[in-house]
């Protein structure tokens, strides 16, 4: 950030926005209401975003510029890793060259924070670098030299935007100046549930997929008859209840889902669904490699991987980390108590 703070001036002379005629085409398409331009630089795409427009940025003197070009717009000093806008409170989104600058195992959970800004629905446009490195000497010809880049493959990437919660209308490569390879990719924010991952995972706790509840506030067996977050505590795998922020944040325990999609009943999905969902969080742990992985509920365990496998650890990995398998604490299985599926949390944390 202290790049841009003190050579803003020189970012703009030799630069130009070449994108302008894709931010008013987002900014039309988006329904009524605001649209945020994250990482707004210069301001060049805020102006041509319409109205109402929030432009966010790190740098205080880029926002200064943005208010100059974009006098009308909405501007909010702030980082990208932490947007600070209530749920579903923006309509769309435009990221130019922004979510470049964190690090790679940063970005599912920056994604997971603008699923959370984001209406149902609302589109989303966002850029990246193609390429397999990260770090401050990514591009050897940078007139900006220090500015960290992280580089993406189009299977990672497509893995990280949908386990954050979207729907890919598209990803387009295009050219760079400097000979690379770069994508835009189009998206729509569905009404799932977003990954709760990073880097250093206990564990990686595994759902059939969302419910609808769970998706409309946002958390994972949010319903007041599921026990998982009741044995949760109980386990000490955390210390909040419902909260799979604080979860991964404090206790390095991450949450996804086989499958993204929500449905009112986890019957409702196909096995190749499952077995999507299966391929997908096994290249997710082939990357951030958690200790561990715990399969809530056998059904799409079995449907995908092993059809007479039963509770406890599995002879199959995902990514190559072992895998525990657990009944589902839904509230229709009434069989397994909250004393047993605490003991299988324990058991599972102890990899």
């Amino acid at each position: 950030m202290d790049i841009y703070e003190e050579q803003s001036a020189f970012y703009e002379a030799h630069r130009k926005p070449r994108h302008l005629e894709a931010a008013i085409a987002l900014g039309q398409r988006r329904p009524a209401g605001p649209v945020v331009d994250l990482g707004s630089g210069p301001g060049w795409y805020t102006a041509a975003l319409g109205r109402p427009v929030v432009a966010l940025d790190a740098a205080a003197a880029m926002l200064r510029r943005t208010r100059e070009v974009a006098p009308g717009c909405l501007p909010v000093l702030g980082d990208l890793a932490a947007l600070p806008f209530r749920r579903g409170s923006l309509r769309a989104a435009w990221a130019r060259n922004s979510y470049v600058h964190l690090r790679a195992t940063e970005l599912p959970m920056a994604l997971n924070d603008l699923h959370h800004a984001l209406a149902v629905d609302a589109p989303a446009e966002v850029t990246f670098f193609g390429g397999t490195r990260q770090g401050r000497d990514v591009f050897a010809d940078d007139d900006l030299p220090g500015r960290w880049f992280s580089t993406w493959t189009p299977v990672r990437l497509q893995d990280v935007m949908h386990g954050a919660g979207f729907e890919l209308d598209g990803l387009a490569t295009r050219p760079e100046t400097d000979g690379g390879a770069g994508y835009t990719v189009r998206a729509t924010r569905a009404p799932g549930l977003p990954d709760f991952v990073g880097a250093g995972m206990r564990l990686l706790v595994c759902g059939l997929n969302p419910s609808l509840h769970a998706a409309e506030h946002g958390v994972g067996y949010v319903s007041a008859n599921n026990r998982f977050w009741p044995a949760a505590l109980a386990a000490g795998l955390v210390s909040r209840d419902r909260d799979p922020r604080h979860a991964l944040g404090h206790h390095y325990i991450g949450m996804t889902d086989l499958v993204k999609r929500a449905t009112a009943r986890a019957d409702a999905l196909h096995p190749s669904d499952y077995v999507a969902g299966v391929a997908r969080v096994d290249r997710l742990c082939d990357w951030l490699q958690p200790e561990a992985v715990c399969i809530v509920g056998l059904a799409g365990w079995r449907a995908a991987v092993d059809r007479r496998a039963q509770t406890g650890w599995q002879s199959h990995s995902l990514g190559g980390r072992p895998v525990y398998v657990m009944p589902s604490t839904s509230g229709l299985n009434a069989r397994t108590s909250l004393t047993e599926f605490t003991e299988h949390l324990r058991r599972a944390v102890s990899a």
